[in-house]
């Protein structure tokens, strides 16, 4: 490959020669332009296509650190393949930059559809993922040589690759901030792969239609543009259909709710009269159940306290926590702060949440704040008699700053005299160590720990750990003021006193000293609970 010719020498567009040079000079200014804006256009779409299947790998295989650190690596590797297979191609260089565009449009467009396809039937979506990463990478790693070698005749060595580049990567910019704040929150994972697809289709649709004269394959490509057309038609109005049945797959019963939003992919399914809630896969609830988490979850918390008329939620953008603590009358406030719109405005607008929830966000009691728990927590000045922490198992790495000593710490910070908080704590039985992990982090923060759990028929055996400020009182009397309560003054479904001397008291294996030992605090800089959570027998249930 010659890159160090100047603007004397001849344009080889297709590698053949002198005779393909463009014989006027706007000519050549249009397409040295063209193919500028065609790599920044392909720029915007490449980083968003990583994107997207980064997302898509975290949603559907778990664990978002590894799944974008694994995607991200693989398409940058097979970017590097892909300028190597470059130096192979000596002809037709148009050509093969066009037929680059109208193979990444369709791989693109096919992405989540093939995902959820291939999830649905075969336990090897991790491959096919993967898969599509090293292709699409390769392609786009292309590209780049495509148009400098297309360009080298129209400008000197340094501007070549410098605009080059720079459309590249200004166009990738662009894109990083359309996949944030556009495409993922309006189009989901469902079109915005179509939606990159098209943007790759135009690029070489444009190309092969504007420069027809310079094109040695026509009808070969001809025939590309239109089933690529085809293809991106009939994509557009079966991909909800498809990926809906693929989502369906991955649950026993109907689906009759899904929305990807920038934070989380919620699910609603029904069995008979029953609902059930997911995010990521996981179950947060289940009508048929519900009450024996929710109510162990506040009612203890609230007994408790000394003065509960102020009361924080962080997470619990469900609302079912919040009926419960608004069946107190003592409550003036209610502060709410979950990550995710959409799941409070879920809350506030679906019938089955409303149904549910009895209508808690509507309660003039209630104030959603819709932020990060750990960071509203360093922004705020209030104290509170309850903090409830109703935040997702910690099964991904970026959970664990709010299940750190730091976190515990500032809630601990935000208590009042005689102040509660209590968080949920994964399960005691399928993952002791998270859960061991919990309770000595929580305690770490200055608390009077008390540790508590119950059986759930959809989830299993789940736990909780509430703590009291340690200059309030000592463990051993927060296990028995927690055994006198009777919740008489509330109507509760599930709980009562039997149940709750049930909740407090714990079998060989969970508490023992020994065992308690030799478990870390879960910090910040050393995220050992992610790692308890991963040794944990999931699977058995």
């Amino acid at each position: 490959m010659n890159l160090t010719c100047g603007p004397s020498d001849s344009p080889d567009l297709s590698g053949s020669g002198a005779h393909e040079i463009l014989p006027e000079k706007q000519a050549r200014t249009h397409l040295r332009i063209l193919l500028k804006v065609a790599l920044f256009a392909t720029g915007c779409a490449g980083i968003v296509a990583e994107f997207v299947l980064s997302t898509l790998a975290t949603y559907l295989l778990g664990n978002a650190i590894v799944q974008w650190t694994v995607v991200m690596s693989l398409m940058l590797f097979a970017m590097g393949l892909g300028s190597r297979l470059s130096r192979h191609f000596h002809n037709r260089l148009l050509d093969t930059f066009i037929l680059v565009e109208f193979s990444l449009s369709v791989l693109c467009a096919v992405s989540a559809e093939l995902a959820y396809g291939i999830s649905a039937w075969t336990e090897y979506t991790a491959m096919a993922i993967y898969g599509q990463a090293l292709m699409i990478g390769c392609l786009i790693g292309l590209e780049i040589p495509l148009v400098l070698r297309l360009n080298q005749a129209y400008e000197q060595l340094r501007i070549n690759i410098s605009e080059v580049m720079e459309k590249d990567y200004f166009g990738a910019l662009l894109g990083g901030f359309a996949f944030a704040f556009l495409a993922l929150p309006y189009l989901g994972l469902t079109y915005t792969p179509i939606v990159l697809g098209a943007i790759n289709f135009l690029v070489a649709a444009v190309l092969f239609w504007g420069y027809a004269s310079l094109v040695e394959k026509k009808s070969t490509l001809g025939i590309c543009f239109f089933l690529t057309l085809f293809l991106l038609v009939a994509l557009t109005l079966l991909a909800k259909p498809i990926i809906r049945f693929g989502e369906q797959q991955k649950y026993r019963d109907k689906v009759v709710y899904e929305e990807q939003t920038p934070y989380q992919k919620i699910v609603m399914t029904q069995w008979k009269d029953h609902f059930w809630l997911y995010i990521n896969g996981q179950e947060q609830f289940s009508t048929y159940d519900e009450e024996r988490y929710h109510e162990p979850l506040v009612h203890p918390a609230m007994a408790l306290a000394i003065h509960p008329e102020n009361v924080l939620v962080l997470g619990g953008g469900d609302g079912l926590a919040v009926r419960e603590i608004l069946k107190y009358r003592s409550v003036s406030l209610v502060t709410v702060v979950d990550i995710d719109p959409a799941m409070t405005n879920l809350a506030t607008q679906h019938p089955v949440l409303l149904s549910v929830n009895k209508g808690a966000f509507n309660d003039g009691r209630v104030r959603v704040v819709n932020q990060d728990a750990a960071g509203f927590l360093r922004d705020d000045s209030k104290l509170y008699g309850v903090i409830i922490v109703d935040l997702p198992d910690p099964d991904t790495i970026d959970l664990m700053h709010v299940y750190s000593a730091s976190f515990y710490r500032r809630i601990h910070r935000h208590l009042i005299a005689g102040g509660i908080m209590v968080t949920q704590a994964g399960s005691p039985y399928f993952a002791r160590q998270a859960f061991q992990c919990i309770l000595k982090t929580v305690e770490s923060a200055g608390f009077s720990v008390l540790p508590y759990h119950n059986q759930i028929p959809t989830m299993g055996e789940w736990g909780w750990v509430l703590g009291a400020r340690g200059e309030d009182t000592s463990p051993q009397t927060l296990k028995k003021r927690i055994m006198a309560q009777t919740y008489s003054q509330v109507d509760t479904r599930f709980l009562n006193q039997d149940a709750t001397i049930a909740m407090v008291h714990f079998g060989k294996g969970v508490l023992d000293a020994d065992l308690l030992e030799k478990i870390h605090v879960n910090t910040e800089r050393n995220p050992v609970l992610h790692q308890y959570y991963l040794k944990g027998t999931w699977g058995v249930y």
